[in-house]
């Protein structure tokens, strides 16, 4: 006879998988949805002030972050794709194993979605598409998009979690009082 709190467990795992799956699914869409939105409706290097630190524009970024590589002959693209590709592979694993641990599988779920966001426009463009931009008088912050900050919330998260579960293993070594 089949256990049933295993089967349960299973269903209820798998249900959790498929939860993380399906935000990242949500980052990588509103991610393409808003470069589609500015890459039909602004000109390259175009900008719409929208504060007086903070224009929305378009630009192509061939590189990775900061432009990381923009200057290559175009190897870059391949290198970033099959990087993307890996890390997927990785994080769904990773989801796969682990889906209860809320917020090791979120700062996951950021990256995979923001990494695929960008693996599209990498594949559909050649490029990265980058809209937002924050500036300081003459100091400008790279302009980025909604994938990037995906993926720098999910590093964020993910050395969260990291430095918790560093200290549930200290709590756990040291002697109670």
């Amino acid at each position: 006879m089949p256990d049933v709190q295993a089967t349960a467990g299973r269903r209820s795992k798998a249900g959790r998988f498929w939860l993380w799956m399906s935000a990242a699914l949500l980052i990588v869409l509103v991610d393409q949805l808003t470069k589609i939105y500015f890459d039909g409706n602004l000109q390259y290097g175009e900008r719409w002030p929208i504060l007086p630190f903070f224009d929305f524009t378009l630009l192509y970024n061939p590189g990775a972050a900061f432009s990381f590589l923009a200057g290559g002959a175009g190897w870059q693209r391949w290198l970033f794709t099959a990087i993307a590709l890996g890390a997927a592979g990785l994080i769904i694993h990773l989801l796969r194993r682990y889906p209860g641990q809320r917020l090791f599988c979120s700062s996951l779920t950021c990256i995979l979605g923001g990494a695929v966001g960008n693996l599209i426009d990498r594949l559909q463009h050649g490029h990265v598409i980058d809209f937002l931009l924050f500036y300081w008088n003459s100091w400008y912050f790279p302009a980025f998009n909604v994938a990037d900050i995906a993926i720098t919330v999910g590093a964020i998260l993910l050395l969260l979690d990291e430095i918790l579960r560093m200290r549930r293993e200290k709590r756990k070594r040291s002697p109670s009082a």
